[in-house]
């Protein structure tokens, strides 16, 4: 499984931005995917996550509300639409995905997203 993530860049506070992953090779065995999150000086940590089957999501306490995290299988692509951009969001941000039946986790490049006050 290969993710290449992107979208990251530049925004003002209150604004929005979409990232994407594009997901290639043995799609079939993923079991969740998710964005996480790095700022400078903590540790990585979960923005949202979606299971393959159901699509059942989940988001991290500080974004639910204001960021969307969506799949589209036709694609292969995944997307987290962030709105009402704060301060606080700045890190990078990498693509996930989990294979339960590999154990197997696998991630995207990183991609930076950078939010002024």
């Amino acid at each position: 499984v290969q993710l290449v993530d992107s979208g990251g860049g530049l925004v003002q506070a209150g604004g929005s931005l979409r990232l994407s992953c594009t997901i290639s090779g043995r799609t079939f065995s993923i079991s969740v995917m998710g964005w996480y999150r790095q700022a400078p000086g903590k540790q990585r940590e979960l923005v949202a996550s979606i299971t393959n089957r159901g699509g059942t999501t989940t988001y991290a306490d500080s974004v639910n509300g204001r960021f969307t995290i969506a799949r589209q299988y036709a694609q292969n692509t995944m997307y987290l639409q962030m709105n009402r951009l704060k301060p606080e969001d700045t890190a990078v941000y990498y693509c996930h995905a989990y294979s339960r039946n590999l154990n197997r986790d696998y991630w995207g490049q990183g991609t930076q997203v950078t939010v002024s006050s």
